[in-house]
């Protein structure tokens, strides 16, 4: 445990997927790390009572509300958690930032570049108040991600020409899995492109510190009717909201279900990206490479403990691809875990994404991805959907007008 008595009492708005993510983390970081403050899981909000309450019960908040104004406008809260569908996001957050509230949103930041920019500018402001704001790219804190970020940074591969990003899921193969809310445009902003292609965007940019200045895109939705959800809400809401009472009758997706595109990264290098729902047997495989004039780095989210590591520097007989097992305590995050060579999880990446936070808000820092950078990827995706609209001609990205650090 912590030694100090600061407290940042947390309250998190969602309690699906996401939200389980992050309450594991907060109920874990400060039982794993001796940070400069403590969080308590103070409330939790949802819209249906008997969900919320169980959520609260079975995840570990002290307290639950249906309404999300209630839990900003509370003088117990310091933190607001931001796990709900992207549509809302930029609402919360600006009323969050407005009340004097730190906000950590999940990705992607919002729906529109307008809210993004929104977003931006009043986590801006608040700044100057000491009032911090970050957007929860996780991967970014899986170890072996930060290292490679590392191996990088130190010149290990030299100038970097080539980067690979692929995110590959099936959950949706099926015609006729529901229309959920993640297909639809109106709640999510995009399919996967904006679900898991933000990841690849963030993670590659991360990684090599160089940011994508144009891109070349197709997008595809392979399933343009889907069953409506029965007597459902929530993650399952059909395109107004509603549902069908017995699941009979279709709506139209009106996402991407895939989305595939060149860019050029700002450093010279060139890059391709993959994002699909429709990869079949492929659960959750992220996979990036990087190849550089002296080695090549290969990060597999299967396979999250481990990078592979070409180096162009060692004589001929010596070159290959080694296997660097990233569990040692001198590796990042690592020195609160076990010993070498016990793997940690999916899960760790939000327990380190905590750490990183609540350590940047007790110091008094900006911490990172701030709101700027995931308005960079913001306006990525942006690029992305208006080249695909335009038949994949060249399409610029806009500038952020605003400062970040990748």
């Amino acid at each position: 445990m912590s030694t100090t008595d600061k407290e940042l009492r947390v309250g998190m708005v969602g309690y699906a997927f996401m939200g389980a993510a992050h309450s594991q983390a907060w109920r874990t970081v400060n039982r794993v790390y001796d940070l400069p403050a403590r969080a308590r899981m103070a409330l939790i909000c949802g819209r249906d009572t008997a969900k919320v309450a169980d959520a609260a019960d079975r995840l570990g908040w002290d307290a639950y509300t249906t309404d999300w104004r209630d839990l900003i406008n509370r003088d117990d809260i310091d933190v607001v958690d931001i796990c709900t569908p992207g549509d809302s996001h930029a609402e919360i957050a600006l009323a969050a930032l407005a009340a004097g509230k730190h906000v950590l949103c999940e990705k992607p930041l919002a729906n529109t570049v307008a809210e993004a920019r929104a977003m931006t500018a009043a986590a801006d402001a608040a700044r100057t108040t000491g009032v911090r704001s970050m957007c929860g790219f996780n991967y970014r804190r899986v170890p072996a991600v930060t290292m490679m970020r590392q191996m990088v940074a130190d010149g290990r591969l030299g100038v970097i020409r080539h980067v690979r990003a692929v995110y590959l899921q099936d959950w949706i193969v099926d015609p006729q899995f529901p229309l959920v809310w993640r297909l639809q445009k109106d709640r999510a902003g995009s399919g996967a492109l904006g679900d898991i292609g933000a990841h690849i965007i963030d993670l590659t940019q991360f990684v090599t510190g160089q940011r994508i200045s144009g891109v070349s895109a197709v997008t595809e939705t392979f399933v343009k009717e889907r069953p409506l959800p029965a007597g459902s809400s929530g993650l399952a809401a059909t395109v107004d909201g509603g549902s069908s009472a017995d699941g009979n009758g279709t709506g139209p997706v009106t996402v991407d279900d895939a989305a595939v595109f060149v860019a050029r990264l700002d450093g010279g290098a060139l890059a391709t990206y993959e994002a699909s729902r429709f990869a079949t047997g492929r659960k959750n495989a992220l996979r990036v490479e990087i190849n550089g004039s002296l080695g090549t780095v290969v990060f597999d989210l299967e396979r999250l403990n481990e990078l592979e590591f070409y180096d162009a520097t060692r004589p001929a007989v010596e070159q290959g691809f080694n296997r660097i097992l990233v569990t040692e305590g001198e590796h990042p995050y690592m020195s609160a875990w076990w010993p070498p060579g016990h793997i940690i999880g999916y899960e760790h990446s939000f327990t380190h994404e905590m750490r990183d936070f609540i350590e940047a808000v007790a110091t008094g820092v900006d911490p990172t991805p701030s709101f700027a950078d995931a308005l960079q990827v913001q306006l990525v995706l942006d690029a992305v959907a208006r080249s695909a609209e335009l038949g994949s001609s060249w399409a610029e990205v806009a500038p952020a007008l605003t400062a970040a650090a990748v």
